[in-house]
Order: C-alpha cells, then sequence, then structure tokens
C-alpha cells in the first residue's frame, strides 16, 4: 500500500510537470504567433505592406491551422501524444526563426502556414493529455495554467518583442522567439520519458470515428460559439499594436506596457478563474452550467471593452477598458476548452477539439482579412472595432442559448 501511495505520488507529480511544460508551450505559442503583431510597426513599412496585405500574413496562419487541428487531433487519439507534441513544438519554432529572413509578402505568407501547421498540435494535444490524465476536480486549474498561458504569451512577446524591436530591429524578434522555443523541446523530452511508454490512445475497439463527431451537432454548434469567441481576441491580437502605434499615435514604448497590461489581466483573471471554478465544482457546482455562465460574461466584458478601446482618445479610459478586455478573455480561455473536454470525454477528447478548434479558428482566416479591407476601403478603423464588438456580443447570445447542456455527449 506504500509502495502504491508512493508511486500514485511520483505519477502525479509528473503529471504536473508536463501540465506546467504544456502551459509553458502554448505561453511560446502566443509569443511565436503573435510577434507579427509586435514587428508590425517596422515589418508593414519595410516590406511595403498594405493593410490588406497584412491582414492576409496574419490570416495564412490559420489557413493550415484551422484544417490541421483536424489531423492533429485525429493523430492525438491515436498515436503517442508526447511524440506529436514535440514534432510540433520544433516545426513552429523554426518556422519562427526563419521568418527573420523573409524578403517579401510571399515569404512571409509560406512561412506562416508551416508556422499553422505546428502550433495546431497545442490544443488538441493538451486536451487529449487533460482528459486523459488530470483528475476532474483539477481540470478548472490545469485548463487554467493554459488559459493564463494564452495571456501571457501575447504579454510577454510585446514586453520583449518590443524591447527587442526598438534595440535590434523587427528581424530580430522572429531570431530570438524561434531559437527559444528550440530550448523548451529539452525538459519535455526529459518530462514525458517515461510517459512515452504509457500510451493514453484510446484501444481500435474504444476509438470514435471522426465521421461520427462530425454527425454531433453539438460539436458543430460549440464550433461556432467558438468561432464569435475567438473573434475579438484575435482581433486585438493582430492589429492592437498597429493600431495604437500607426493610428492612435502612441509611442512603441507606450503600446507596449498598454498591450501588456490588456494581457497580464487576462492571464491574473484565467488562473484566479480556474482555481476559483474547481473549488466550486469540488463543493458541488454543475461544472457544465458553471463555465457556460462564465463564457456568457466573458463574451459580454470583451464586447463592451472593444467598443471602448475604438472610442478612447486618451490613455487612462484606453488602459481601462484594455484591462476589461483582459478580464473578459481570462474568462473565455479558462472555459472554452475545457467545455469541450466535458463533451468528449478522454475517449475523443483530442478528434473532439480538433475539430472544435479548426471551426472555431475560421475566424483567424476570415477576421485579419476582412479587418484590412475595412481599414483600406471605410476610412479606418472605426467599423474594424465595431464589427468586433458587434460579434463578441453574439457569442454571449450563442454561449446562452444555442449551446446545449453542457454533460458527456454520447458516444
Amino acid at each position: 500500500m506504500a509502495t502504491q501511495s508512493i508511486e500514485g505520488r511520483v505519477s502525479g507529480a509528473r503529471i504536473g510537470w508536463v501540465v506546467a511544460l504544456i502551459a509553458l508551450s502554448v505561453l511560446l505559442n502566443y509569443v511565436d504567433r503573435g510577434a507579427i503583431g509586435v514587428a508590425a510597426p517596422l515589418m508593414k513599412d519595410e516590406l511595403q505592406l498594405s493593410a490588406t496585405g497584412f491582414g492576409i500574413a496574419v490570416s495564412a496562419f490559420f489557413w493550415v491551422y484551422a484544417p490541421a487541428c483536424l489531423f492533429v487531433g485525429w493523430l492525438c487519439d491515436r498515436f503517442c501524444v508526447y511524440r506529436v507534441f514535440a514534432i510540433g513544438v520544433a516545426i513552429w519554432a523554426i518556422s519562427t526563426a526563419l521568418t527573420g529572413f523573409v524578403g517579401g509578402l510571399a515569404s512571409l505568407i509560406l512561412l506562416r502556414l508551416f508556422l499553422g501547421l505546428g502550433e495546431s498540435i497545442a490544443f488538441p494535444g493538451s486536451s487529449k493529455i487533460f482528459a486523459a490524465e488530470v483528475p476532474v476536480e483539477r481540470r478548472g486549474i490545469a485548463n487554467a495554467s493554459v488559459s493564463a498561458a494564452i495571456a501571457f504569451g501575447p504579454a510577454v512577446g510585446v514586453l520583449f518583442g518590443g524591447a527587442i524591436l526598438g534595440e535590434w530591429g523587427w528581424r530580430a524578434v522572429f531570431w530570438i522567439f524561434g531559437l527559444g522555443t528550440l530550448l523548451w523541446l529539452i525538459p519535455w523530452q526529459i518530462a514525458a520519458a517515461p510517459l512515452r511508454a504509457k500510451s493514453i490512445a484510446a484501444p481500435a475497439a474504444e476509438r470514435v470515428p471522426m465521421t461520427r463527431l462530425l454527425r454531433l451537432p453539438t460539436l458543430w454548434r460549440v464550433g461556432v460559439a467558438h468561432f464569435l469567441s475567438n473573434y475579438g481576441f484575435y482581433f486585438l491580437l493582430a492589429w492592437l499594436p498597429l493600431y495604437l502605434v500607426k493610428t492612435a499615435g502612441y509611442t512603441i514604448a507606450e503600446m507596449t506596457w498598454l498591450t501588456t497590461l490588456s494581457f497580464t489581466t487576462q492571464g491574473v483573471v484565467a488562473l484566479a478563474g480556474g482555481w476559483l471554478s474547481d473549488r466550486m465544482v469540488a463543493n458541488g457546482s454543475d461544472e457544465g452550467e458553471l463555465r457556460r455562465r462564465l463564457m456568457i460574461g466573458g463574451q459580454i466584458a470583451i464586447a463592451a471593452a472593444i467598443a471602448g478601446i475604438g472610442a478612447s482618445d486618451s490613455i487612462a479610459p484606453l488602459a481601462a477598458w484594455l484591462a476589461l478586455a483582459g478580464f473578459g478573455a481570462g474568462l473565455i480561455a479558462t472555459n472554452l476548452f475545457a467545455i469541450g473536454q466535458i463533451f468528449a470525454g478522454p475517449r475523443a477528447a483530442g478528434s473532439w477539439i480538433g475539430m472544435q478548434n479548426a471551426l472555431g479558428n475560421v475566424s483567424g482566416i476570415i477576421g485579419p482579412i476582412a479587418t484590412g479591407l475595412i481599414v483600406d476601403y471605410l476610412g479606418g478603423y472605426t467599423y474594424a472595432f465595431a464589427s468586433a464588438a458587434i460579434l463578441s456580443a453574439l457569442g454571449a447570445l450563442l454561449w446562452w442559448k444555442f449551446i446545449p447542456a453542457i454533460r458527456p455527449v454520447t458516444l
């Protein structure tokens, strides 16, 4: 009995390290993904990109990322998720570093495509591991660690990227970020080594075919709601630095701390929300309905914040609206994938989240191009902010009325 207890503690400690490394990988994911936004004030001029061209380059990431989530989710349910995770990180790290050498729009788009391919592992892979290895009463904090990383990634990226941008130029942003991500592979190989021998892939007889998942209306509904949850966040991630510097007239230093404020707030709220939701579930709250209410609150907050950011004409109210945007995004990120994990269960978590994330990230394909066209042809950012706010508010309505009872579906 004592031996089993020690083994259980060792296994629990190792899973804790794996969860921490997954959170770190997601942080690096968003550092690398958001590097183009940080570099935009200098990159856009040097490469002679229009707003539409820049929007196409941002969108290109999602051309591969969204459909690749389907395939990667399928891989995670059938093969060693720890190995698949490592391969994905290596691809996106190398793509980030090579972006520092681009000479025009075509090469930039090509490397954004490879970046999207590599980064598609993050959420199907982490959800597969969490659904199979993490107890339900710890699911909130596990997902919150990833959600905080979604926030702290852009914060770290803007903070350090802004400093690198001012000191060495935009190309160094990509070189340093890409090489930093490659170093992550060293502790991952060490921490995941014993777990690679323990397959958490579903046995052949228990696997859920993707075709069966695609026939579930609930999955499509969650995917549509995910699209609206992503739209406002991606709008701010891609366009906020460029808007603050080129249109609102703030310096790079002011842009850096304003954007960092928003993402830091998001990270703190994500961690606090994950911890609190775990306590409430442990005390008897219905997990599904709790997470639904948190999603609705997050959508309302980010919709109001986007509208406020677009209307702000001084730094104090702008900072307040950015903090509110971080608050809303923190609630959304903590619960978005946890809800998918509840619906899917451990048998199909990889494939479900892959499909959900693919649908949700269509917003990353459409949004940047739509924003670029609005800025170029409708006379500035007013309509861009308005459309992002309206779509985020619509997301609150969908999470309230469109999503059925959040409980495991019959597979």
